[in-house]
């Protein structure tokens, strides 16, 4: 989930990251006094530094990653096309839970590739829609390479649906002894309409039966409608098409008169065309919410799959307009089915992320889930969908329905979900449950880190460090742990142990939290210089991330310490972002071409450096921003074809890519095109005879005129080549 889903804190350990008497000392900018009370004693250090505890997370997270993942490989080898969908989609809510977006997006493209139907292909186009916000900019360039996201366009709706309506009824002629019928004259008030009696009857059997079966009506030439709600020129509308079998140029108003009519005397044909011409003529918002009303009481598909269409093609905005939101909210399961097919568990899936991203404890997120609930068909799908809720409750206070149906996801093997019983029973008061139910899960499967966190949530002293000692020898990624022994060392006011603590996660996890928490410590220990670094990382990483629980802007927090730290010469800069460039010190490096882009002087090429660094410390889409900044920044064309051309590579797109790089050598040979065709053709190419290409283009990019940093690496790499 993009929103930060925390969870309720254990009461005797409930956190703030800082005391209301120095945060207004920030506010007021009375920065000294703030640093120099904070290092005096390990209780006003102790109103400062501040771990929050791990959230429960709506993840779907097995206890085997590895068995579930086989098991769903496994499945989509032999399972059918109609299954293939969702499995891809269970393998999505796992990569998920482990963090791995490049993953996650494969598996929603797997999804929308393999989808069996037009209203999963329509889910999933609009998650991967979703899913990349604020990448307009790539699609614009795969339009200048002749190749556009089919998943973004709107799809002919219609044409998905195949053509399911029986033929006309046989077209028979009643007669009288010597006399025959051959039209009828429907009378709606007093004007007349004559239309051919077979025609008609064609129609639909009640027509038939009607018209040529044992009825008065059968005989009779003059037939009242009037109080049938149906208006003479729609009548004429349902002749014209009784012998052509078209709809042309008839408005919506009158098509949705005339579908009414067609549901009512079971005209099967008729009612597809008017369901099909209506689907053709939703274009906004206001439309779709008019006639999804009209698809589902009618019952017509197409319409109904236009409409969501529409819908989802607005995500998230139309989730802020009741209307939408009430037709979601409120559908049963007939309902369901028309608007979304067999797509109801994804299409809910999609609907309550989307409304957890925009605010977790809205009743809108409830009703989204509870909705996923109703529409799980599968053990898998439900335990997701009952953790996901429980989740939601827990962040409401409701404590009792998030028991239950915490209970309910164990129930059906998801043990990760003990996790928020666990918390549960810890704001009850129950803090020796807690631990014994922890306990009893680690000591019931292979125990995962997570599991000993959680457990010294509820225990103090040698026993929580031990649990929090084996969490991290079992998970290193988790962060809190290692926060958490930094806090500590430095309410004991062991300063470099603490640092130290909080640099082993640093050294491989560039986490946000953890840099706020070692700005903390820096902060405390009156070391500015070293603060300053790491709030410039904090705002290249996030630039309006907001630090102490999101009561002060990071922007603001930096002002206030640079105050203290003498100012570097665009020389300076330089020199400080070689040494830590060649150093391989990439959170400081990080920090000096953020104080370097505020000099205004070659804007582009410092994005560029930060984007390279981005991606070196495993921050993909900060990277991507960085790209698109040196995009707008670049001094010229060629330069701007070779941002362009590595925002293609890094987004899966080698061969346009490597165009672009061709492009900015013909108008102008440089280091960075030179480099960006020779990375990009290693990459694309299974020959190894490329290899002698490779080397070529690396040595041209040597004789253009670049830094020694670039250069460096390049002379790094021809050797490895070589071989």
């Amino acid at each position: 989930m993009r929103a930060f889903l925390p969870s309720d804190s254990c009461k005797e350990t409930q956190l703030n990251a800082i005391n209301p008497q120095s945060w207004l000392q920030v506010e007021r900018g009375k920065f000294s006094k703030l640093s120099s009370s904070c290092t005096t004693t390990s209780s006003s250090i102790e109103s400062f530094i501040k771990v929050p505890e791990p959230p429960i997370v709506p993840f779907f997270k097995p206890v085997d990653y590895v068995e579930v993942l086989a098991q769903i490989h496994e499945e989509l080898e032999s399972c059918s096309l109609q299954e293939r969908s969702n499995l891809y989609l269970l393998q999505f809510q796992i990569f998920r839970g482990l963090g791995e977006t490049k993953l996650m997006r494969r598996s929603l493209r797997s999804a929308w590739q393999k989808a069996g139907t037009v209203h999963e292909r329509l889910v999933f186009g609009a998650w991967l829609k979703y899913e990349k916000q604020g990448e307009e900019l790539i699609v614009d360039l795969l339009a200048t390479c002749n190749k556009c996201a089919q998943e973004f366009g709107p799809m002919d709706v219609a044409s998905q649906f195949p053509v399911e309506v029986d033929g006309a009824l046989q077209e028979t002629v009643v007669t009288d002894g010597e006399k025959s019928l051959k039209n009828v004259n429907f009378w709606i008030g007093d004007e007349k309409i004559v239309c051919r009696r077979q025609k008609i009857a064609s129609l639909s059997a009640p027509f038939h039966a009607m018209l040529n079966g044992y009825f008065n009506e059968s005989l009779c030439e003059d037939i009242d409608l009037s109080e049938n709600n149906i208006s003479p020129l729609g009548l004429r509308t349902i002749s014209v098409f009784s012998v052509t079998g078209c709809l042309s140029d008839v408005p919506p108003d009158l098509l949705l008169e005339i579908l009414v009519f067609a549901n009512k005397f079971c005209c099967e044909r008729l009612k597809d065309a008017c369901d099909r011409k209506l689907a053709s003529s939703v274009c906004t918002k206001d439309d779709a919410v008019e006639l999804m009303e009209y698809a589902i009481e009618e019952n017509s598909p197409v319409l109904a799959a236009s409409c969501l269409q529409v819908f989802l093609h607005e995500l998230p905005d139309c989730l802020n307009d009741e209307r939408v939101v009430e037709i979601f909210s409120h559908a049963d399961r007939q309902q369901r089915l028309i608007m979304a097919g067999q797509a109801s568990f994804s299409l809910y899936c999609l609907l309550s992320e989307v409304a957890m991203n925009l605010d977790p404890r809205s009743d809108k997120t409830v009703c989204f889930l509870e909705q996923l609930i109703e529409s799980a068909e599968t053990d898998r799908q439900r335990l997701l969908a009952f953790h996901q809720l429980g989740c939601v409750r827990l962040l409401r206070k409701e404590y009792d329905e998030a028991e239950s149906l915490f209970e309910r996801a164990v129930g059906l093997g998801h043990v990760y979900s003990i996790a928020g019983l666990a918390r549960l029973g810890y704001i009850k008061g129950h803090k020796l449950w807690s631990y014994e139910k922890l306990s009893s899960v680690i000591s019931s499967v292979n125990p995962l880190g997570w599991m000993y966190q959680e457990r010294s949530l509820y225990c103090e002293g040698d026993k929580k460090w031990e649990d929090l000692e084996k969490a991290t020898e079992l998970d290193p990624t988790l962060t809190y742990p290692y926060m958490y022994r930094a806090a500590s060392l430095m309410m004991k006011q062991n300063v470099q142990a603490a640092l130290g603590e909080i640099n082993r996660v640093l050294g491989f996890k560039l986490a946000l939290e953890c840099l706020e928490l070692r700005f903390c410590l820096y902060l405390a220990n009156e070391d500015y210089k070293a603060a300053l670094r790491d709030v410039q990382v904090i705002l290249t990483l996030s630039p309006d991330y907001r630090m102490f629980e999101g009561r002060v802007a990071a922007s603001q927090l930096r002002t206030l310490v640079r105050e203290h730290v003498d100012n570097w010469t665009t020389a300076d800069c330089w020199m400080q972002l070689y040494d830590r460039w060649s150093s391989v010190d990439d959170i400081g490096s990080l920090s000096v071409i953020y104080q370097m882009l505020e000099s205004g002087e070659a804007k582009g090429v410092l994005y560029f450096r930060q984007s390279l660094l981005l991606l070196r410390l495993n921050c993909p889409d900060a990277a991507m921003r960085s790209l698109e900044l040196a995009c707008q920044h670049a001094s010229n064309e060629h330069e701007c074809l070779v941002y362009e051309g590595w925002i293609l590579y890094d987004t899966g797109h080698c061969e346009e890519g490597l165009r672009k790089a061709e492009e900015s050598i013909r108008t102008k040979r440089s280091f960075e095109a030179f480099f960006l065709k020779a990375y990009a053709l290693a990459d694309s190419s299974m020959d190894f005879s490329c290899s002698s290409t490779v080397i070529s283009l690396l040595e041209n990019a040597l004789k253009c005129p670049s830094d020694n940093l670039r250069k460096g690496q390049v002379r790094f790499l021809l050797p490895y080549l070589f071989h």
